[in-house]
C-alpha cells in the first residue's frame, strides 16, 4: 500500500524533536544531518550536508523544515563562548529554501535574524518546560491561536543535573540527554505541521477553483 502522507524534508534534524511533531500532524518525514543520528525518529534518515541536500533535492518534497544551528545567535553562546566560531546557515539557507518553490519553515532561537511568525514556548502546550523558539514560515495566513506563555515556578529548568527530567518533560523521551539539549518539543511542530497541511489544502482548493 502506498504512503499517501505529504512529504517533508527535515534539515539539521538531530534526533528528531521536530520530526516527531510533524509525523503526529500527518507528514512523512525525511531527516538530513551531517552527523549520524542513530536515534532519529522520522521515517527516513540521510547523512549529508543539509545545504547541499536542499539544493539538490528540495523540490522533490511537499514542504521543508530547517533547524539551522542556533549557537551563532544564542545569548548563551555570547555569555559562555565565541559566536564567531559557530556557522551561520540561516543566511545561505533562506535563499535555497525560497528557490525550492516549496513551503518552508525556519526554526531557531528568538535572537536569530528570522521573522517570528510563531514564537512558541512549552508552557503554551501544557508542557512543564520553558523553551522559547521562533519559527519563520513562507506561507500566508495567521497561525491558530495558542494559550499565552505561563512561566510557573514548577516548570522544569534546564541544567546539567536535571537533563533527563528536562528531556522527558519536552516529550523527547527516546533521546539521550545530549541529543535533547538541541531538540525542540515535538508539540511545536505538531502545531505548525497541522497549520501547514491546512495551508496546502487551501492552496490546492484555490488552484482547482481557478
Amino acid at each position: 500500500m502506498s504512503d499517501l502522507r505529504p512529504r517533508l524534508l527535515d534539515l539539521c534534524c538531530g534526533a528528531g524533536g521536530a520530526a516527531h511533531g510533524y509525523r503526529l500532524a500527518g507528514w512523512h518525514v525525511t531527516g538530513v544531518d551531517l552527523v549520524a543520528q542513530p536515534n532519529y525518529c522520522g521515517d527516513v534518515f540521510v547523512q549529508a550536508d543539509a545545504l547541499e541536500y536542499l539544493s539538490e533535492h528540495g523540490r522533490s518534497f511537499d514542504a521543508i523544515h530547517a533547524s539551522w544551528p542556533c549557537e551563532k545567535f544564542a545569548n548563551v553562546t555570547g555569555a559562555t563562548g565565541d559566536r564567531a566560531t559557530h556557522p551561520d546557515l540561516v543566511t545561505p539557507g533562506r535563499p535555497l529554501l525560497v528557490a525550492s518553490g516549496r513551503p518552508w519553515v525556519i526554526e531557531n532561537v528568538p535572537e536569530a535574524p528570522i521573522r517570528a511568525h510563531y514564537l512558541l514556548c512549552g508552557s503554551m502546550f501544557g508542557l512543564h518546560v520553558r523553551r522559547h523558539r521562533a519559527f519563520e514560515t513562507s506561507w500566508s495566513g495567521g497561525p491558530r491561536l495558542t494559550p499565552p506563555c505561563w512561566h510557573h515556578r514548577d516548570l522544569v529548568p534546564f541544567d546539567h543535573s536535571r537533563e533527563r527530567a528536562y528531556a522527558d518533560a519536552m516529550g523527547c523521551t527516546w533521546m539521550t540527554n545530549k541529543e535533547a539539549r538541541k531538540a525542540i518539543p515535538p508539540a511545536y511542530t505538531h502545531h505548525i505541521g497541522t497549520d501547514l497541511i491546512d495551508a496546502l489544502t487551501t492552496r490546492a482548493r484555490e488552484e482547482t477553483a481557478a
